[in-house]
């Protein structure tokens, strides 16, 4: 496995990691993690571009007073990856707004450790 720029790589299954394993905090960190990667790696857009709406996202958040502690890091990167997304016409916004809200509203009526399903199909 190959280190990219910037993600430092340890192991075949090729997630960052730390001192104490994967960095993911929830399955959906590791998923926006991948879909970005995969749109870099596909050429849909390129590196530097990543890089600059993700830093954009980060200190729009910063002016807006996220304290920086680590916990919204990938907040910034889903809301990177859906503004790049949608400026390269790879999802309306107001397709990412509608799954997002049919989203949480299966989160919100699925019950205390049930899998949360949409539409028949698993969040695993």
């Amino acid at each position: 496995m190959t280190e990219r720029p910037g993600i430092p790589l340890d192991g075949d299954d090729g997630l960052p990691r730390d001192a104490g394993g994967p960095v993911f905090r929830e399955p959906w960190e590791a998923q926006a993690f991948a879909l970005a990667v995969h749109l870099v790696e596909s050429g849909y857009f390129d590196r530097s571009e990543w890089a600059e709406a993700l830093g954009e996202e980060i200190r729009a958040a910063q002016e807006r007073g996220d304290p920086d502690r680590g916990g919204t890091y990938y907040r910034h990167w889903l809301s990177a990856l859906e503004r790049l997304c949608a400026a390269k016409g790879l999802a309306a916004e107001d397709a990412v707004q509608r799954r997002t809200e049919e989203w949480r509203r299966a989160y919100v009526e699925t019950p205390h450790g049930e899998r949360v399903v949409l539409w028949g199909r698993e969040e695993r």
